[in-house]
């Protein structure tokens, strides 16, 4: 970037997402069948394999409902994950995409502001394997909240580094928001799974996703202009911390945990 600039560097991009698309296109399969294998349910199982999954189950009236879009489109639930999916991802792409600026707004070279976001990356290897082994054990309510609160920590280095350029705050940053924030990416799909796992659960998934794709769209629209309005991330970066709070209050509300119980916590 630093020899072509942002220009170049994006459309470099574009040619590999250009190239990449039409091969997956090509390679694409689309039946379990045509890679040997069963589709999900088909498989037999006996009494002492599925009894596990029987002892998961919380709400059993919820469970055995067969959940269609527009059914699931009249629950509190739906409309809860929905919320919790808009805010999570407002307050994750805005500091991916506006971190490496600030950083170098802040003092950082530029080299440095970019392997930032490389070793967010590179931590978030850790932080999905992590985050989303421990929502097997403690549910998925507590692994989200601790994954937003490593993005809140994250933003309150970047806050602090508002002072003066601090390799401290730069690596709490990092650890904080790819070791833990990033931890989400394992947890996402299953909020949706355990509250309306059915026939129709890809249609109602694709659903709350696009609040997902809304708040991932907003946040970095409304982080640059609010920086544009005011001249400072500073304020951006509270509101973030703000969405992040509204996350972890409703995903408790949608309340995964009151459908299913994770492995981890299985009755006898």
């Amino acid at each position: 970037m630093d020899g072509t600039g942002w220009r170049q560097a994006s459309m470099a991009l574009a040619v590999v997402v250009a190239v990449i698309v039409p091969v997956n296109i090509l390679l694409q399969r689309k039946r379990p069948e045509d890679l040997g294998l069963k589709a999900d349910g088909e498989q037999q199982c006996d009494l002492e394999t599925a009894a596990p999954a029987t002892n998961l189950v919380v709400d059993k009236a919820w469970v055995e409902t067969d959940w269609t879009p527009a059914l699931a489109g009249r629950t509190s639930r739906f409309w809860w994950i929905t919320l919790t999916y808009f805010t999570a991802m407002f307050a994750w792409y805005s500091v991916v995409v506006h971190q490496t600026a600030y950083l170098v707004e802040v003092g950082f070279d530029t080299a440095s502001a970019a392997t930032a976001l490389g070793l967010v990356g590179l931590f978030g290897i850790v932080g999905q394997i992590g985050i989303g082994g421990l929502s097997d054990r403690v549910g998925r309510e507590w692994a989200w909240t601790l994954a937003l609160f490593g993005f809140a920590l994250s933003y309150g280095a970047l806050i602090l580094l508002s002072d003066a350029p601090s390799q401290l705050w730069l690596y709490v940053m990092i650890i904080t928001q790819g070791g833990l924030g990033y931890g989400l990416a394992t947890i996402y799909g299953t909020i949706t799974a355990e509250i309306f796992s059915g026939p129709k659960f890809a249609t109602i998934f694709g659903m709350t996703s696009l609040a997902a794709n809304l708040g991932g769209g907003a946040g970095p629209w409304v982080t640059g202009y609010i920086y544009d309005a005011t001249g400072s991330y500073i304020p951006a970066f509270w509101l973030c911390i703000a969405m992040l709070l509204i996350s972890a209050m409703a995903v408790w509300r949608a309340g995964p945990g009151k459908i299913r119980r994770v492995a981890g916590r299985a009755s006898g």
